[in-house]
């Protein structure tokens, strides 16, 4: 009988269940690389001056020892270990404590100020030597180096610099140290870093990105490579905030909310019945139109009924100031300054051109965040599109719609139109698949004067009246009539009186009904 085979290297630990990977707590960082940075494993980040590589590095740090209890070593190349504390407190974070504690070391591993020429062959054996000291000392987990740049200006040999790192990458991950090495790089699209060598010896490339579009700053992180790992494709834009970095994973969004069958109502009573008994409780509603055609008034009323139900309300208003806010509300009846008094509305008011769309983004989590309320409205949206790119643009409103979505908020924004009379594209804005309801709002010439018509164009999981109805601006609020059954072309922009010939008509159904009744027998 022939013996059993036995399999293969029995008391081997497994190796086939990947790469295990540690949060790096940095928000919207661990959604995009599925879980984190690989454990064990060096991860170069890369990117031109101020992208935020050195803030990533330490609050890599400070999140790790802080949340995860696993103590750190920063190793610095080129800032004073001082000039690190004092940056950092910014962030409200006392690096200092950590150090006493025994949880941080700041490793200074920067150049002479003296200048000194260095004399010999290049080696960082005495580095590699102190750092496994700290290593052992502290029971490090996390390592950030910052930056490899600093040694290949230093020494002109690439070749014997990129042994000397790759040896002391070989080191750290030997020591099964998770650690993050930057790098600078000359421009935002081009060879990964300065000296086209600092990749090839990480496992991990990220690169960060500060691009000019148009007038603004716009910053992006993409992930090139997690060797042995999956992760999201592409570029996807961050803020730096009080708080540190923060990543807008919009790509990694799933559709998996929740939705309501409850109606809320939008302040005016027509307008309900036109979408068949007001809004789902967490649509997202866009009214667009032309400037003037009152969309702004319909905003105010959904804010204000939203504050007589005992709701709380946000304005992010991005074309008036808040004088002019409050003064065209009392206009039509609505006390805005009486309601902030109540505590149940709140008026953000800043120009679109202060700050870039990720900080706006960022702006409007936190304010929903603060102030916990049911419904929001951004007038316009239209606003915030100046000078910057479509594709920017729409992840701004995915990140906002999302973000309401989940937090179940009615949102209601605006979007103002170039054309002032005729057919609009709505679909212009790369908005209009993103909402739930559309409210379309234009101009019309009936009779030599001009009136205002309204059409609830689009609405998502509900019967909606068809019909396009005439809107007028009352002082008491919005107005809206049948008036223009008689018409047709409305939407076109040259509308005209509809002539029906009742005999005609009476003989065209006489004979629809007898050719019916012959197709039967």
């Amino acid at each position: 009988m022939s013996e059993k085979k036995k399999p293969l290297h029995t008391n081997q630990p497994l190796t086939n269940r990947g790469v295990e990977k540690i949060h790096t707590l940095i928000e919207g960082f661990d959604d995009i690389t599925h879980g984190g940075l690989p454990k064990g494993r060096t991860t170069l980040v890369s990117g031109t001056s101020g992208t935020g590589k050195t803030l990533y590095s330490l609050q890599f740090l400070y999140n790790g020892i802080t949340h995860l209890k696993e103590p750190g070593i920063f190793v610095t190349f080129e800032e004073a270990p001082n000039d690190i504390i004092r940056n950092a407190h910014i962030f409200g974070w006392d690096l200092q404590q950590l150090i006493d504690d025994g949880q941080l070391f700041i490793l200074d591993a920067s150049p002479d100020p003296e200048g000194q020429e260095v004399i010999g062959n290049f080696d960082l054996s005495g580095l590699i030597e102190r750092l496994q000291y700290a290593i052992k000392k502290y029971k490090a987990r996390r390592i950030s180096i910052d930056s490899v740049t600093a040694i290949f200006q230093q020494y002109e040999a690439a070749g014997l610099v990129r042994r000397e790192i790759f040896r002391l990458v070989a080191r750290l991950k030997s020591l099964s140290v998770t650690t993050v090495m930057t790098t600078e790089r000359r421009e935002e699209y081009g060879p990964v870093a300065t000296f086209g060598v600092e990749e090839f010896v990480s496992d991990n490339v990220i690169i960060f990105r500060n691009v000019l579009e148009g007038e603004r700053r716009r910053r992006t992180v993409e992930i090139l490579k997690l060797r042995g790992t999956t992760h999201m494709k592409g570029e996807y834009p961050f803020t730096i905030t009080n708080e540190g970095i923060n990543i807008f994973p919009l790509g990694a969004m799933q559709l998996t909310q929740r939705s309501s069958n409850a109606r809320v109502s939008s302040g005016v009573e027509y307008l309900d019945r036109m979408c068949g008994g007001g809004f789902f409780k967490d649509s997202i509603i866009l009214a667009t139109g032309a400037t003037g055609t009152g969309k702004t008034l319909l905003v105010s009323k959904f804010l204000q009924e939203g504050c007589y139900q005992g709701e709380r309300s946000i304005l992010f208003a991005y074309e008036e100031s808040r004088a002019q806010l409050s003064r065209n509300a009392s206009s039509w009846g609505i006390d805005f300054e009486e309601l902030e008094k109540q505590g149940l509305l709140k008026i953000i008011c800043a120009y679109p051109e202060s700050t870039g769309l990720e900080d706006h983004l960022q702006i409007i989590k936190s304010e929903i965040s603060e102030f916990k309320p049911s419904r929001i409205a951004i007038d316009s949206l239209s606003a915030l599109d100046r000078g910057v790119s479509n594709n920017a643009f729409r992840q701004f409103v995915i990140g906002v719609t999302g973000y309401a979505k989940q937090e179940e908020i009615t949102g209601f924004f605006t979007n103002t139109t170039t054309h002032f009379l005729g057919s609009n594209s709505i679909t212009d804005s790369h908005i209009s698949t993103i909402t739930d309801t559309i409210i379309l709002l234009q101009y019309v010439e009936i009779r030599g004067e001009m009136s205002r018509a309204i059409n609830v164009f689009k609405m998502r999981g509900s019967w909606h009246d068809k019909g396009i109805r005439e809107y007028n601006i009352t002082r008491e609020g919005p107005q809206i009539k049948n008036s223009f059954q008689d018409y047709e072309r409305i939407i076109s922009g040259v509308p005209s009186r509809v002539s029906i010939d009742e005999k005609a008509e009476l003989s065209r159904i006489v004979r629809s009904f007898e050719d019916d009744q012959t197709s039967d027998s």
